[in-house]
């Protein structure tokens, strides 16, 4: 009897017994076996009346399922031998029913559920040993069967009969697995006159014990006693024994193919079957995704791999073209990389992570595309994107990068690891790679090995001499004991072909050729050299060569050494072991440096939160931002009285000497206007314009500068300076002033230059006020130019102990001589006459004086333009009670004041141009240079570099490591967490 839901079903009669009382057997009572008759007694009535049926009931059901496999004893007088035939059909019947039975369990085994487990394992007991795969039951419906309720997913799952349809022949299983032991049972009583390795090889793969042949069953094999029988040889025995062995084995395999494929099939239907939204729900992370996590902060935390990171990884070495990529490739089933032929392709270190999923795909950590690598679209283009990601890894002026690319690969049937590919070890630098290209791949290389629980999986070209090798030596250095190194032979099929002596082959896989130790050796063939093959065709071709290679048949090279598919198994069964060694021990460092950090933070920061450097970038962007803001805060009065002020310092000196001394000193009225008029048209369609603009953008800059440097005293942090100082220049570089504007700015200043019309008194005395102070300013700069070219004077000799050096002692007799010039011809024109010249010359040589003429004009254009200035300051003062003759165009020659009106003309084109500027600052250039501000902030923001460079100091790498070493330690905590849970 056998216990199925919620009822009792009988073996031997297939009729099914409900436990619950008022349900009606499905069949007549006559019909009934005799146990479960015995049982319809007993619940109809016909037992004790003192107990309750359902009590009476459960108690018979417990009992029985105790025994739910002995028959009821035969009747008296039956006579044994009916019951020994009895007993054997029931036998029979019970084993096929109990085998189905356990496969539609093993079927259901997609919920998960203790039930199912533990029959597979009882059943797993009665066949031969299959620990090398894995695929019978993955590692991930496990984890689902802690998260799916199994009342719902009883509810949720097909009806007996679809799962039956998804179900290989279960039959030609058994009859399959039947001939199988009796093949294995005959090679091993033949196997006691064998002394091959291989036989044991195959012994170890199935399993069963070694049977001992006995006397008698030799004696039955061969008859001495025929006289037709000739004995055969020992070494054709050996031959024939060896054939046969290697059929079995040849037919094991095939059978155990066919059953993973069938198998396969079946999880991916199962998986994929979503009619009730049991995988809608949210699935946790798999064991081999939260340990990549933690690799892959590490790499971010510990570029150069010191250490604290001490993490497995299987790191796959070679020499170039040595077939490492391809190895790879067929562990992860796909052709996921760049090639190229005889060229360098693997330029920087990608890791992998393996792991199993219903859908064959790829991801990168930080993208979110998913690559399906059953599309050969997709694969193209996963290939173009890692060449793209490893060049661009790649400085400007190197060939290598030691920038990891973190790649994830899902898949029926993968192995969990993490491997990482790194490029292939070189002898000779050729033209094209940078000079330290060898050196740097030794570097990256060591970096990884030197970590004392990376497994190294070393690949080794089988085509060229072992005498060529590099990394075999660079190998041995890392790991001289091999402890934790699994070497590969690739391209047998071609060195078998190629080889003279196929025994090289042997010594290599033995360990005996190369000087380096390792944990395991293996051969695999990774297909015939064409970039376009499939996986699935080098796939056979690999089989195809080894089962016709004369290297498995002359016990050379053993069964568990070939084919990338028994490579993947050992060195994920590998990877897995040392993970479980020494994640815990890991966790623990992590555990007692973040202890250590938090102690250096509270002792020096004890009153500052703990901001990494993305957390302080993200603060000083919006002190950055207030102070941009606050520009548009500006009164517009602000802004003109800069501008105006700022205008007139850069154009005052060409307004001076270009304009007003050249006409002023015409002493026409008429040429004075003139000359004015077409000076000020010349200067507007020319210099004004640009000058106005460059006065505009270096203003804004101050200000912006002002504001930023303003709000250093409202206690900020000084971390932020060299960032701040950054944006800023970086934000007024991309500025570019709109140009366009220049044209409107040109046709306003030249309208108000070309006013000549005083409305008022007030705008009068503004411009004899303005006119005052520009000359009193002039005047100044030139008494000090004088006083320079003269020397001290009396007073300054006696008391300051100052002499006079000659060639100013030759410039104050000059002096002298023109001022006394001066006196008598007080209108005396801005030139001299060069008999004048002569005449200062010879006056000077009478007092012996030596001097140049270029000397007296130079000396004379000072104090000519000193006595100017004065004449002018005088005549300002008399056209303060002009104003009314100005108004009504009264002619006197001594209060013409067109020298004020020009200056009144400069004075409204300063106002109108500063009211213009502000006005464009205000509504365009503003917002333009906030925008520039926001542009760079981003790009700072995306340059981890940037920010590195720019944020700096003490403080800001112990927030960052802190962050990191909480993070790393909070994953390998879930991590080991999860790895427990699977035990």
């Amino acid at each position: 009897m056998l216990r199925v839901g919620g009822k009792t079903a009988c073996m031997a009669c297939r009729s099914m017994v409900s436990t619950n009382m008022g349900v009606r057997f499905p069949v007549p009572l006559q019909k009934l076996h005799p146990l479960s008759r015995s049982i319809h007694h007993r619940f109809s009535g016909n037992a004790n009346p003192q107990r309750p049926p359902h009590r009476m009931a459960a108690r018979y059901f417990t009992s029985m399922s105790r025994l739910p496999m002995r028959p009821p004893k035969p009747p008296r007088g039956s006579g044994g031998r009916g019951y020994q035939q009895q007993r054997n059909f029931w036998m029979v019947r019970l084993a096929t029913r109990l085998l189905k039975l356990r496969y539609i369990l093993l079927g259901g085994a997609v919920g998960g559920g203790y039930t199912a487990k533990k029959t597979y394992e009882e059943w797993k007991d009665m066949l031969p040993d299959f620990g090398e795969y894995n695929w019978v039951i993955p590692d991930f419906i496990w984890e689902l069967s802690e998260q799916i309720d199994l009342d719902k997913l009883a509810k949720a799952l097909p009806e007996m009969e679809e799962i039956a349809k998804l179900l290989p022949d279960l039959d030609k299983i058994g009859e399959n697995f039947a001939f199988l032991k009796s093949l294995l049972t005959s090679g091993v009583i033949l196997g006691s006159e064998v002394k091959g390795a291989g036989l044991h090889l195959l012994l170890e793969t199935s399993g069963d014990p070694p049977l001992k042949a006995t006397d008698s069953s030799s004696a039955a094999a061969q008859d001495p006693s025929d006289k037709q029988y000739k004995k055969p040889s020992d070494k054709e025995k050996f031959d024939q024994l060896q054939e046969e062995l290697l059929r079995t084995q040849l037919k094991y395999q095939r059978m155990l193919e066919r059953l993973e494929k069938e198998n396969k099939e079946l999880r991916k239907v199962v998986l994929q079957k979503d009619d009730k939204g049991i995988h809608q729900r949210k699935v946790k992370k798999s064991l081999i995704d939260l340990y990549s996590e933690v690799l892959d902060i590490l790499s971010d935390y510990d570029a150069n791999y010191n250490t604290q990171d001490h993490l497995p990884r299987v790191v796959v070495v070679g020499d170039q073209s040595a077939g490492k990529t391809s190895v790879l490739e067929m562990i992860a089933q796909a052709r996921i990389f760049p090639r190229g032929s005889g060229e360098m392709m693997t330029r920087s270190p990608v890791k992998v992570t393996l792991s199993e999923g219903p859908h064959h795909v790829a991801m990168f950590k930080d993208s979110g595309r998913e690559f399906d690598l059953t599309k050969e679209d997709d694969l193209a283009a996963l290939r173009r994107e890692i060449e793209l990601r490893m060049r661009k890894s790649v400085k400007e002026g190197q060939t290598v990068s030691n920038e990891t690319i973190s790649l994830s690969v899902k898949g029926p049937g993968i192995q969990r690891m993490v491997l990482v590919d790194l490029p292939g070890v070189i002898n000779t630098v050729t033209a094209g790679m940078a000079s330290d290209t060898k050196e740097t791949i030794f570097s990256i290389s060591k970096a990884y090995m030197q970590n004392p629980n990376a497994i190294i999986l070393c690949i080794q070209d089988g085509s060229v001499d072992a005498e060529r090798s590099i990394v075999t030596d660079l190998v041995s250095q890392m790991d001289p004991q091999g402890k934790r190194t699994i070497f590969v032979l690739t391209k047998v099929d071609l060195a078998e072909k190629n080889l003279a002596s196929p025994n090289r082959i042997q010594q290599i896989v033995e360990g005996k050729l190369f000087p380096m130790k390792a944990l395991g050796y293996f051969a695999v063939v990774t297909g015939k050299g064409s970039t376009g093959e499939s996986i699935d065709s080098i796939k056979d071709y690999e089989e195809d060569f080894f089962q016709n290679s004369r290297l498995l048949r002359d016990g050379m090279l053993k069964a568990h050494q070939v084919t990338t598919k028994n490579l993947s198994l050992a060195v994920s069964d590998c990877f897995w072991k040392m993970v479980r060694e020494s994640v815990e021990q890991q966790a623990d460092v992590f555990k007692a440096s973040r202890f250590n950090l938090e102690t250096e933070w509270k002792n020096n920061y004890p009153r500052l939160r703990e901001l990494d450097r993305n957390e302080l970038f993200e603060k000083a962007k919006n002190e950055i931002l207030d102070e941009v803001i606050s520009l548009s805060q500006v009164t517009p009065q602000h802004w003109e009285a800069i501008l105006q002020k700022k205008l007139w310092e850069r154009v005052s000196t060409h307004v001076i000497e270009n304009i007003y001394l050249p006409a002023a000193q015409t002493m026409d009225s008429g040429t004075f206007n003139t000359t004015v008029d077409i000076k000020l048209k010349q200067w507007t369609d020319k210099q004004l314009p640009h000058k106005a603009l460059e006065v505009a953008w270096e203003t804004l800059q101050e200000e912006f500068a002002r504001f930023m440097a303003e709000y250093k005293g409202k206690d900020q942090d000084d971390i932020f300076d060299k960032l701040k100082e950054a944006v800023k220049d970086e934000s007024i570089k991309r500025h570019k002033w709109n140009e366009r504007a220049m044209d409107g700015l040109r046709v306003i200043q030249h309208n108000a230059l070309e006013d000549r019309s005083i409305t008022d008194k007030p705008q009068w005395d503004a411009a004899i006020q303005f006119m005052e102070e520009t000359l009193q300013s002039r005047l100044k700069d030139t008494d000090s130019v004088i006083r320079d070219m003269v020397g001290p004077d009396w007073k300054q000799r006696w008391l300051n102990w100052q002499n006079r050096s000659p060639d100013q002692h030759i410039r104050n007799e000059t002096k002298n001589e023109l001022e006394r010039l001066l006196k008598l011809h007080e209108d005396h024109t801005a030139y001299l006459a060069n008999d004048e010249v002569t005449t200062v010359r010879k006056n000077l040589e009478g007092r012996s004086v030596e001097v140049d003429p270029v000397l007296i004009k130079d000396t004379w254009h000072q104090l000519y333009r000193r006595h100017f200035l004065q004449k002018a300051l005088s005549h300002c003062s008399l056209c303060k009670r002009g104003f009314y003759y100005y108004q009504r165009h009264f002619v006197d020659s001594e209060l013409e004041c067109n020298d004020v009106v020009l200056f009144w003309r400069i004075q409204r084109m300063l106002v109108i141009t500063a009211n213009t500027l502000r006005q464009q600052l205000t509504n365009t250039e503003v917002r333009r240079l906030e925008k520039n501000v926001k542009e760079v902030l981003d790009d700072f923001g995306e340059d981890m570099e940037k920010k590195t460079h720019l944020i700096t100091g003490r403080r800001v790498q112990l927030a960052e490591d802190l962050k990191k070493v909480r993070e790393i330690q909070e994953k390998l905590e879930a991590f080991i967490e999860a790895l427990h849970k699977e035990k």
